[in-house]
């Protein structure tokens, strides 16, 4: 359902998953829809930086010295995506970071990993996150439980999210919104208005797993997001 929010100024932050040059260069790894994505997260980071919303900007890049078990290698036996040699692991140029915001590195899925990122974020008084990236079911979905284990509530931003393809970004989004408690799903323009300190709209989850989606109603019950 959709109810009122309005966010407190001083207690969100932004957090950008995995805008690498990989998921528009790598032909394994393309995310469809990406040149839109990349424009709403512009959007995004320009309301931000309006709004002295601070912004924390994620690369997935693995060291095999590191790498969880079984992890998937190319035939020169190098990482098979992200890998840290690889110069498509950068942030794409008109999403990455200016000034002295944060660029921060990740091995794992979730961006609260082995790391004191939530502390951080704690001792800064953040309560929301505003989180859009790719992909919506890997990366995306691990670092949105992994805040609301925490404590954060997630606004998250379901059109400067993506994947692969739509029906696993739909997807990925409804299963998260089937369990976002504390937070909220909505798209660009009324983020951008939330981080200015207005109140809008936004679908909230009731109940437990309000949204049960096949493969015939899931592309209406995300517009409906």
């Amino acid at each position: 359902m959709k109810t009122p929010v309005s966010i407190r100024r001083g207690t969100v932050a932004a957090v950008f998953i995995d805008l690498q040059e990989e998921h528009r260069k790598d032909t394994r790894y393309l995310v469809e829809g990406f040149a839109d994505i990349l424009a709403n997260v512009q959007r995004l980071q320009d309301a931000a930086r309006r709004n002295f919303v601070p912004l924390y900007h994620w690369a997935y890049i693995v060291d095999l010295a590191e790498a969880r078990p079984f992890h998937p290698v190319d035939a020169s036996g190098k990482s098979a995506f992200s890998d840290k040699d690889d110069p498509l692991t950068a942030i794409c140029h008109e999403v990455a970071p200016q000034g002295d915001e944060a660029m921060l590195v990740k091995r794992e899925a979730s961006a609260f990993g082995k790391n004191d990122f939530a502390d951080k974020l704690k001792a800064s008084d953040i309560e929301w996150l505003v989180i859009a990236g790719v992909w919506t079911e890997a990366c995306i979905d691990a670092t949105v439980k992994d805040a609301v284990a925490r404590g954060f509530r997630v606004l998250l931003v379901k059109d400067a999210c993506g994947s692969a393809s739509a029906a696993m970004h739909q997807t990925g989004i409804l299963n998260l919104a089937n369990r976002l408690y504390g937070g909220a799903v909505t798209d660009t323009l009324d983020a951008c208005r939330l981080m200015a300190g207005d109140t809008v709209s936004v679908w909230q989850v009731e109940g437990s797993v309000p949204l049960r989606f096949t493969f015939e109603n899931a592309a209406r019950l995300y517009a409906e997001l």
